[in-house]
């Protein structure tokens, strides 16, 4: 089956040429002068790849990008730019774009583009193939996580993981770069060879190259034996760069050279060595940005990302908090030696409430302190700095007189309804808190007395959930809660039938 192109251009020439280039390379090709062409078009067919002109009459290059993903989220998009456009293009390529070239365009050049940017769509359609296969797992070779962004993680590590494809992951620092790249390999078929990790922000620059490379006797000053490089010990298995955008820049040419030849040579030899290796590179930089700061070339970031895995952070995915938690609860119990540890609600409410900027691997630290200090078989409290959890305060609520709400009389003896006027003056919630109290029955000897405040997060909760008409998202958006803590609430007090 034909690949198919839209080409979208207001420059009747360049369209004429394009589609010619085009077709000549086995393509079939349809042309639109103007943005709003080019989105009918796309409305009405499937597309492998669009090329688009950034500065078209009457949609602007970003927000082409933007609707041409809401349509066909899957179609890759190459911006073609301008001279002076550049700084545009890169925020074309942060909105969805592939990748962006400079006119006049090299057709050559344009043309490695469009097959990598096929390739990428046609391992979205195997991974959305795989898709359904995974949805239960809550781990996945050493990773924990039950979230649909893990998910699609674990889908991607299936479908890539027996290739020889180069790897990029992405992540903050702390999100797992390393443990994904664990699962990589010893999902492939090298597994059973050596997987040699090297972080290239860790080595002083003058001896990373001897480290990656290796060197003979006497290659330099302080080369008093042979010495076997990261390339050499990697052979078969495979090898991850950490933080590759901290690879010296005049070295990266030769790991280029390496990954293009499969050879490579060691410091102060001429003798070639065969680089067999499967490579998987780890940043938790924008690699885009780091191009345009001159510290990663542009061509070894096409090389090392044939494919490309996100790793949200864990605010992005806080369903996965309690299972992570859990998970190293046992972990630091057997380290410890700690039996039959549980958190309270309180220590659950802490985590799910608490932003962190540190990860999975401040998660863990937070986990290793709560077994350490834990007493009575219950960590109740984490060590989390409190000015950082996202609780809501008084001063943080809105006043009375910006909510413009009043209230009536209900049945004359202040038991219905709160009050009539406005609040202007006192708080609403301080308002609502007093007249709870004061209306609250003495308590009687010898009867039980309701948990106020239970029976509040009950009916608060319920009218958030009716507010919305069942929408658990905008609920806890109104409440300002973590949709897993809102979750928590729903089951304990049983309001699922109640929606």
């Amino acid at each position: 089956m034909l690949n198919r192109a839209l080409v979208i251009d207001d420059d009747a020439a360049t369209l004429e040429l394009m589609e010619f280039q085009l077709e000549s390379e086995g393509f079939e090709v349809k042309t639109a002068d103007c943005g709003r062409k080019g989105i009918e078009y796309l409305e009405e067919n499937d597309f492998d790849i669009i090329l688009t002109d950034l500065n078209l009459p009457d949609i602007n290059g970003i927000e082409m990008v933007k609707r041409c993903k809401e349509i066909s989220q899957d179609t890759e998009i190459i911006m073609i730019t301008g001279f002076g456009s550049t700084e545009k293009a890169v925020e074309a390529t942060k909105a969805g774009a592939f990748y962006y070239v400079d006119k006049p365009v090299d057709f050559d050049e344009l043309l490695v583009l469009i097959e990598k940017a096929i390739d990428r769509k046609s391992q979205k359609a195997e991974i959305k193939e795989l898709r359904g296969k995974l949805t239960s797992k809550t781990s996945y070779e050493g990773i924990i996580g039950g979230s649909r962004v893990m998910q699609d993680i674990y889908e991607i590590i299936e479908s890539v993981a027996a290739s020889d494809a180069n790897i990029l992951i992405l992540g903050e620092s702390g999100t797992g770069k390393e443990v994904i790249a664990n699962a990589i390999h010893y999902k492939s078929h090298r597994s059973k060879k050596p997987f040699v990790k090297l972080n290239c922000s860790a080595l002083p620059k003058e001896l990373i190259e001897s480290e990656l490379f290796g060197h003979r006797k006497g290659a330099f000053t302080g080369a008093t034996a042979d010495k076997v490089g990261y390339l050499g010990r990697a052979n078969g298995g495979s090898l991850l760069l950490d933080e590759i955008g901290e690879m010296p820049i005049t070295l990266q040419p030769k790991l280029l050279r390496v990954l293009q030849e499969k050879i490579f040579y060691q410091v102060g030899s001429d003798k070639p060595q065969s680089a067999d290796f499967r490579l998987i590179s780890s940043t938790n930089r924008s690699p885009f940005e780091a191009i345009k700061d001159g510290n990663l070339r542009e061509d070894l970031y096409y090389r090392i990302n044939t494919i490309e895995i996100k790793i949200p952070p864990l605010r992005e995915r806080m369903e996965d908090v309690p299972m992570l938690a859990e998970h190293f609860l046992q972990m630091y119990q057997e380290k410890y030696e700690r039996e039959d540890l549980s958190f309270s609600e309180s220590a659950y409410d802490q985590m799910l409430n608490y932003n962190w900027r540190g990860n999975v691997r401040e998660l863990q630290h937070v986990i290793e302190r709560g077994v350490l200090l834990s007493k009575g078989g219950k960590i109740r409290q984490l060590n989390i700095e409190r000015n950082m959890e996202n609780t809501l305060t008084m001063d943080s609520l809105p006043s009375a007189s910006e909510i413009k709400r009043s209230f009536t009389n209900g049945d004359g003896n202040g038991k219905g309804v709160l009050m009539s006027g406005n609040l202007d003056g006192e708080d609403l919630f301080e308002q609502i808190g007093k007249f709870i109290v004061e209306n609250l029955p003495e308590p009687k000897e010898g009867e039980d007395q309701n948990d106020v405040f239970s029976e509040l997060e009950n009916v608060v909760v319920l009218a958030a959930l009716k507010r919305t008409g069942g929408n658990k998202q905008a609920a806890a958006n109104l409440l300002g809660l973590y949709r897993p803590r809102l979750y928590g609430m729903i089951k304990r007090h049983n309001l699922k039938d109640k929606i």
